[in-house]
């Protein structure tokens, strides 16, 4: 279930230019004044029984900055277990922001678990915090919207305990959306993401060159101020246990429906 939270996650909080209508444009943001909400589910082909529902709202303070606030509930084998798999806030700046170019900075803070498997609220032996900074900058012409982005996420035990053994994680990756028309619109990209420590728990972690997430997604607006999409994600992975890079089972899936206002 961590990884398709993640996905889910990734897909939720990465807020980031304003454009006349919403949809899942890389480097679209909200105008100055208005609120977006964006709702998607998604499961996984391999335990179609396990489902995330993320919520995320965000709001325009100005033309150039951000504000978002979101969260992410899961469940598993038919509500057998069920979370409160995570809750974030995060920011985006414009710092260019050019005809045909753009560039972001961001950050967030969030808590995983809030709650899950009757564990207390909060409770900080079970939930971990996830500090994350990072930049985009992507380019605009015509129908076409590249963006490049760079994270790095530092999750740990104690919210604010720097000095603890905490993860190091580093992502980067690449979208493109290409508008086919008023209503339709393609979107795929691809995203690398690597723990950076030697050790997890004490153990030590060899010849882990992290893994691939692959995502590849269909944009139909149903107006200026509303869509809703389909997508479809692909991981690879490589870790000690294989010794060498292998594409795992199955695919995830899911929708998305999202609306200014």
């Amino acid at each position: 279930m961590n990884k398709l939270v993640l996905t889910s996650l990734l897909s939720v909080f990465v807020v980031s230019a304003a454009n006349a209508a919403i949809n899942d444009n890389p480097l679209y943001r909200p105008d100055a004044g208005k609120f977006v909400s964006e709702t998607s589910v998604a499961s996984h082909t391999e335990n179609t029984t396990a489902v995330a529902l993320a919520q995320e709202f965000a709001y325009g303070v100005t033309d150039r900055f951000a504000v978002s606030v979101g969260t992410v509930l899961a469940e598993d084998n038919w509500f057998d277990t069920s979370d409160w798999d995570a809750f974030a806030i995060g920011a985006n700046y414009r710092v260019l922001d050019g005809n045909l170019w753009k560039i972001d900075v961001f950050g967030r803070y969030g808590v995983a678990p809030v709650w899950g498997d009757h564990e207390a609220f909060l409770d900080k032996d079970f939930t971990g915090y996830d500090w994350t900074v990072g930049a985009q900058a992507g380019y605009t012409s015509g129908n076409l919207t590249l963006a490049g982005h760079v994270a790095f996420d530092y999750l740990g035990a104690e919210s604010f305990d720097w000095d603890e053994d905490g993860l190091h994680v580093l992502s980067a990756g690449v979208t493109g959306f290409l508008q086919l028309n008023h209503n339709w619109g393609l979107v795929a990209g691809a995203e690398y993401s690597k723990i950076l420590d030697d050790k997890i728990g004490g153990e030590e972690i060899e010849d882990n060159k992290g893994s691939w997430t692959g995502t590849f997604g269909v944009n139909y607006n149903i107006d200026e101020d509303m869509f809703v999409a389909g997508y479809i994600t692909k991981e690879m992975n490589h870790t000690d246990e294989s010794g060498k890079w292998e594409v795992a089972d199955g695919f995830g899936f899911g929708a998305k429906f999202g609306i200014q206002f």
